[in-house]
Order: structure tokens, then sequence, then C-alpha cells
């Protein structure tokens, strides 16, 4: 007898339904992902490995919306977004995400503080609440003491805090981490994942890191390894 309960399966909180992603055409066509299937679940902490070129940062683009699928779809939380208005996907971006980079990114003229805080001015807050939040974020990574150093001020370990307290000040639901490691220390590195982690942990913020760093990689729950755009395997640990 058919159940006539309702669906109450969650869906994944972000999914690729056969997406692929190619530049140029014919003979010159560069094809970074193939018909890739994901499902992300709210407070994973995903670690994804590969050697360069076989789509790492291609998918973290996507799922972050900074890029979209030449074909298949991009689901967050069952809806699919690749169709959506630039608008409308900037402030989607803006609002669920926040963003780490291998290279930090920080504005080199501009305070621990502002370079938090400007992500917020696309939310459009007011100053001194900009400034209330960004000291917040700050505080959340041991940074508040040095609100107002400049990135050439800090080292490349506390230029890489204030990055993720920047992807923090927005409060958002995933963080997205491209090689969050790649240009410190052994000794800093393990410090950036172990409050990586304890975002994930204490925090419940969904993690999706792409390194090539196996120690970083094993931090997380689950791994994924891409190869020639395609995952070739994806693994989960107790």
């Amino acid at each position: 007898m058919a159940s006539v309960l309702p669906d109450l399966a969650v869906p994944a909180l972000l999914a690729f339904r056969q997406v692929t992603r190619t530049w140029g055409e014919g003979e010159g066509q560069v094809r970074a992902l193939t018909g890739v299937d994901l499902d992300i679940h709210r407070g994973e902490f995903v670690a994804i490995t590969g050697a360069s070129g076989s789509g790492k940062s291609t998918a973290v683009s996507i799922l972050g919306c900074l890029d979209v699928p030449s074909s298949g779809e991009y689901l967050i939380e069952g809806h699919p977004v690749q169709s959506l208005p630039p608008d409308v996907l900037a402030a989607l971006r803006n609002a669920k995400f926040g963003f780490v980079f291998q290279s930090y990114n920080l504005l080199t003229r501009t305070s621990a503080l502002d370079n938090v805080a400007l992500p917020l001015i696309y939310a459009g807050l007011g100053v001194s609440a900009r400034e209330a939040r960004a000291l917040e974020a700050l505080s959340a990574v041991g940074l508040a003491a040095r609100a107002d150093a400049t990135p050439n001020q800090l080292s490349g370990g506390q230029q890489q805090r204030v990055a993720i307290a920047r992807a923090l000040v927005n409060q958002p639901e995933v963080i997205l981490a491209d090689e969050p490691t790649g240009n410190l220390d052994s000794k800093t590195s393990a410090e950036i994942m172990q409050l990586i982690k304890s975002l994930n942990e204490d925090r419940g913020i969904t993690v999706v890191m792409v390194t090539h760093d196996p120690k970083s990689a094993a931090l997380a729950r689950r791994q994924l390894v891409f190869r020639d755009g395609q995952i070739v395997s994806d693994t989960e640990r107790a």
C-alpha cells in the first residue's frame, strides 16, 4: 500500500546534478567539470583534494555562486539558482557564503577592522553596526587587539585570521575555503585549521575546503577526490 504521509526528506544544502563546466569550443575546449553529482548537507566539513586542474576550484566557484554551470543544475536547499539574475545571485552569495582564499585578498592600506566590515557595506548596515559586527568577528578569531593594524603590520597567519573574520561577519551558513593554508608554515597552518574546524564543530557552519595538504584534509569528516573534472572518491570518517 502506498504511503499517504508527506515526503519529509530534507534536501541537501548544496547539490550538483550532472554539472558540467567548459570554456571555449571545438578542439580548444577546456572541460573543467564533467557530469558531477554532489550533495553537501548542513553541518558537514568537506575537504576537496586532487591534482591541479582536476576541477576542485571550479566546483567551489560554482558552489559559491561565483560561476555557473555550462550544463546541469546547481541547487541550494532544493532550489535551482544558476538562472537567477546577477543581482539576486550576488545577494544570495553575500548572505549565505563566506570565502577564505590562499592569498587572503585583503585591502593593503585598510585596517583589519575595515577589511572585515567590507561585506557589511553590501548588506546595507550603518557604520556603527558594521564596526560592532566586525569587532565581534575579529574577537572570534583572537585578533580584536589588532583591529587597527593594516595587513602589512600582520603576519601571514594573522592576515588569514582577518580573512576568516571577514568570512564570518555576515554570519554565513557556509564557509568556502580555497587552499586556506597554502601560504603558511606548518605551525601556523595547524592553528588556522583548528580554527576552521572549531567553526564547524562549535558553530555548526558548513565548511567546504580545497586543499593539497593531507594533514588539513584529514581534519575534515568527509573527503572528495577530483580527477579530470569528476569525483573519483567520496569517503567519510567516523
